[in-house]
């Protein structure tokens, strides 16, 4: 072991004559561990959350559209054909979006009305697992069943079997003027995604009742993907344009959400550079530990620059006294935080239990359970940070110390 190791781990401990350095080192070691335990924890909390609106999102919606011009595709079969010849498309489903407003009684909504083949819309969405009430297999063509979003049937105040009117914006022109065209709807079924915009505005009917509303004919609004992996979306769509009509674009989840996501990315950059404060103080505290370690060490390395010892060689050991701080405070940091954020679900609850409090209450909150996604590469960032800010605050202390000059130090000894 090289002489400038063993010294710097000795001065790490504390000595009998200046216990202040070894008390400093401890505290600098928990706050890093601290910060670095905080980081984790809450990245983790904040993937799962992005994880979790995520996942509720792309059950209503899909990971690619392809769009005809003016909401209207007509050779929707031969555009479906030509994204199933892509290697990464899963499913395809057509479907009918327009605008409409559904009313019952005297309550009145305005929704999103989408026509859908409840067999190939099961493939490309997860809206069947989010059934409250009824089915979509219940949408029949002829029948003109509607599915509706939790809030969008209590704010009608209907549930499954009531009659509600839907009026579309496309109206019949007479010589009395333009009438807008209604038709009646039995509420077939009812879901809540968990996402405010389908559960509130989101009404579903079978795409050939969707049609013959719109008087849309055989044309449908477009042809919904879904993808073996989600996050090539945007990939897959610039490719699937190559092939595609020139009236025909794609959209994928990224752009059609792109501001709640930027904003989640944001908000996760901006808690990382916070946390990251707690470290900074810290590395600061180690900067202090070793300024009072060299002032108390000066004749200690008077010596042994006396006995031969270059410049280089003392600034090592008090870089290796620094070093050893930072790495356990960053090693039980990690290791408390993975623990921590593999283990939250039963941490929260545990601690709820005990203190007799809900920190996240259904009646408020959209996700009333913490959720965590661990990532690697979050861990490994911090890590390194937590590394590279303890090296670097032991740069000018040990270069102070480097510097000393052996016959001053060794005048009054």
């Amino acid at each position: 072991m090289r002489y400038e190791l063993t010294v710097g781990l000795r001065y790490t401990r504390a000595r009998r004559r200046n216990r202040f350095i070894g008390i400093n080192s401890l505290v600098s070691m928990i706050g890093i561990a601290v910060g670095v335990w905080a980081l984790i924890v809450v990245l983790s909390v904040m993937n799962g959350f992005q994880k979790e609106v995520r996942t509720r999102i792309l059950g209503v919606a899909s990971h690619v559209q392809i769009l005809g011009s003016g909401n209207r595709l007509g050779d929707w079969q031969g555009i479906a054909q030509i994204a199933k010849g892509h290697p990464r498309v899963l499913a395809t489903a057509p479907f009918v979006q327009a605008q409409a407003m559904l009313a019952a009684g005297s309550a009145v909504r305005g929704a999103v009305v989408r026509g859908i083949l409840p067999l190939e819309e099961e493939q490309v969405a997860d809206l069947g697992k989010h059934m409250r009430a009824g089915s979509l297999e219940a949408l029949k063509p002829g029948e003109f069943g509607v599915v509706l979003g939790v809030d969008l049937a209590r704010a009608l105040g209907v549930i499954p079997g009531d009659k509600v009117a839907l009026v579309a914006p496309q109206g019949l022109v007479t010589p009395a003027g333009v009438i807008p065209r209604l038709k009646q709807f039995t509420v077939a079924g009812v879901f809540e995604a968990g996402i405010t915009d389908a559960d509130s505005a989101l009404a579903l009917v079978h795409m050939k009742d969707a049609q013959t509303l719109y008087q849309m004919g055989d044309a449908v609004s477009g042809v919904r993907l879904k993808l073996d992996d989600l996050f090539a979306a945007r990939t897959v769509a610039r490719e699937l344009l190559v092939s595609l009509p020139r009236d025909v674009f794609a959209s994928d989840w990224t752009r059609s959400h792109a501001n709640f996501f930027r904003a989640v990315d944001i908000e996760k950059r901006m808690m990382f550079l916070i946390l990251t404060l707690i470290i900074l103080v810290a590395a600061i505290n180690i900067i202090s530990t070793l300024v009072v370690a060299v002032t108390d060490k000066q004749a200690d390395i008077a010596i042994l620059r006396t006995l031969g010892a270059a410049p280089g060689s003392i600034m090592q050991i008090f870089i290796v006294q620094g070093m050893v701080i930072g790495v356990i405070g960053t090693l039980v940091g990690t290791l408390t935080g993975i623990v921590t954020a593999l283990n939250i679900d039963v941490i929260v609850p545990a601690i709820e239990n005990a203190l007799s409090i809900k920190f996240l209450s259904k009646d408020v909150y959209l996700i009333p359970e913490l959720p965590s996604d661990l990532q690697s590469g979050d861990v490994i960032a911090i890590v390194l940070m937590g590394l590279g800010l303890s090296f670097v605050a032991t740069l000018y202390p040990s270069w102070s110390a480097s510097r000393v000059n052996p016959a001053e130090a060794l005048r009054y000894e």
